[in-house]
């Protein structure tokens, strides 16, 4: 289940009051209503999230664990009772390990008698002492949506999870669907165990005229049918910048141009490119007058005649 952010989908922060959530709930209610929005389905999506996140956050209870288990707060119980029945399994051994230590006293010597519970109760020594194992918090899942520009190089952006703001070097090269793991930024452990992780999906929209076909890029070139007959130049739009490329007399329709290193970046190999794969399209022109016709007309018969 991906991680929703209710706190920013109120619009509110994390130490917001009840007062607070109930009238930014109200505001956003108002806002995205079906009757205000009717056949608008992202406002009727946006609707759904806003009861969600109040229906969480104006609950006490629910809030509470929201906060400490993030996306699995529904669970909050079973993790609590398995901390629970952890604690009293430990609690047991210590019993055992004590027990054991009265019944042996007289026959292991110190180190004999240490090293026999360190094989026992997993290293915790003879002196009943245990601690209490740690639970990793829960991992969070958000999305990232930028467009194809801001991936083509390696930038920062600052995003916002659960309250906290979190400042991340975006790799250029970073693909459409990737997950990337972020040690330490989500739920908070208990009894002292580690934070869980935050697993970022990106969602990067195209917003150019190339298709990305892994760290290729593919672009169609519009080539008149005389350039395309006689040869030429052309001009063609690389993704940050131009470049002249000749046309070789009688190019066919579809003939493909690859440009190498003109690609995407590579992800996390700085430096690196994809190539360029240019398609030509021919172009046939359309509205001739009577003149070009005529010219038309000619060829045919001088190449049909040939």
């Amino acid at each position: 289940m991906e991680f929703k952010d209710y706190y920013n989908i109120l619009g509110v922060d994390k130490g917001a009051t009840e007062a607070d959530i109930k009238k930014a709930y109200r505001k956003m209610a108002r806002k995205y209503h079906p009757d205000i929005n009717p056949n608008n389905k992202e406002a009727e999506l946006k609707f759904k999230e806003i009861n969600e996140a109040n229906e969480v956050l104006s609950k006490p209870e629910n809030r509470k664990k929201y906060d400490k288990y993030g996306k699995e707060w529904k669970h909050a119980e079973q993790f609590e009772e398995q901390q629970r029945q952890q604690q009293q399994q430990q609690g047991k051994s210590t019993r055992q390990q004590q027990s054991y230590q009265q019944g042996y006293e007289g026959d292991f010597g110190g180190g004999d008698f240490s090293d026999f519970f360190s094989s026992m109760f997993g290293g915790r020594g003879a002196t009943g002492n245990s601690r209490t194992a740690g639970f990793k918090g829960a991992d969070y899942s958000a999305e990232l949506k930028l467009l194809l520009t801001d991936v083509f190089k390696t930038h920062k952006r600052t995003i916002t999870v659960n309250g906290k703001n979190i400042r991340l070097t975006i790799p250029a090269g970073v693909a459409d669907g990737q997950v990337i793991k972020i040690s330490g930024y989500g739920g908070v452990g208990a009894n002292g165990g580690a934070n869980g992780d935050l697993l970022l999906k990106f969602n990067i929209k195209n917003n150019t005229n190339f298709k990305r076909d892994g760290d290729n890029l593919l672009l169609n070139v519009d080539l008149d049918v005389y350039k395309a007959m006689l040869g030429g130049e052309v001009t063609v739009d690389i993704f940050d910048g131009k470049v002249k490329l000749k046309v070789p007399a009688e190019t066919e329709n579809n003939t493909k141009v690859k440009l190498k290193g003109k690609g995407f970046p590579v992800y996390k190999k700085e430096g690196n490119f994809g190539d360029l794969i240019i398609t030509y399209q021919i172009s046939v022109p359309k509205n001739l007058s009577a003149e070009e016709k005529d010219l038309v007309e000619k060829l045919a018969k001088l190449r049909n005649n040939g």
